[in-house]
């Protein structure tokens, strides 16, 4: 935990007050040993970041003097549309790709995919936010990003895809001729990004002519086979850079 968050409701007045079983009070005693007197990173979710004074320690719990002063880091304008994976994978595509500032998630059903996938516990609510707040924690951000989850395909591609804003549309498919390089260096890499990732087995044909139909840009990854979480987190890293060298980040 590199930044303590909390919910604006959690505040009064200045003070944020953590009971002992709180998983944020086991941190700070069990993990950073900190005490009264002590000061620690902390963020409003979706609000500012500051620094935290730990004024009292009481049977386990703390209470914290907060003094926010900084806004969020600026995000890279980056949009991940998911065939939805294994659960197990899902979590850690969660995670990591909120650390590597991912604004927004759209997990899609597609042919490859198994319906059982939609029934899993990882897709509630309240596990989904607890997944993103720890990405955040790591990442030292507050804005959490807004998931979506489409059961049907051809809705989604037909009311939602073409309503995503982005200057750059690209579709991860293998045995692509393209590659990232050649479309940085064609100028089709710039700006906001959504980047489209299938299943293991690939987008079926009818799949892939709808992206393709939508303006995606096609491009494969060499001939190494990823499982779907390494992929994510390359291509979300090589696009960061990629980002970073055609123009800032949007605010």
């Amino acid at each position: 935990m590199n930044l303590l968050l909390f919910e604006p409701d959690e505040l009064s007045g200045s003070l944020l007050r953590l009971d002992a079983g709180d998983r944020r009070a086991r941190h700070i005693r069990e993990v950073l040993g900190l005490r009264p007197g002590d000061l620690l990173r902390v963020g409003m979710i979706n609000g500012k970041m500051g620094s935290g004074r730990i004024t009292d320690s009481d049977g386990g719990g703390f209470v914290i003097e907060v003094r926010l002063t900084a806004p969020p880091p600026v995000l890279p304008a980056m949009e991940l549309i998911l065939a939805l994976p294994r659960p197990i994978m899902l979590q850690r595509i969660l995670k990591q790709a909120t650390v590597l500032g991912v604004r927004s998630f759209h997990l899609i059903r597609s042919r490859r995919v198994q319906k059982s996938y939609f029934q899993s516990s990882v897709l509630r609510a309240e596990t989904v936010r607890e997944i993103l707040l720890q990405g955040l924690e790591q990442a030292v951000d507050t804005r959490l990003p807004e998931v979506h989850v489409h059961e049907r395909f051809r809705p989604f591609m037909e009311e939602v895809a073409p309503v995503i804003r982005s200057d750059s549309r690209l579709l991860a498919h293998p045995g692509t001729d393209a590659d990232l390089a050649w479309l940085f260096r064609e100028e089709r890499i710039g700006g906001g990004i959504v980047l489209a990732v299938g299943p293991e087995g690939g987008w079926n044909e009818y799949e892939l002519r709808c992206f393709l139909d939508l303006g995606y840009c096609p491009f494969s990854m060499g001939p190494r086979i990823l499982h779907v979480d390494t992929a994510v987190l390359v291509l979300l890293s090589q696009l960061k850079i990629l980002q970073e060298l055609t123009g800032p980040s949007a605010p």
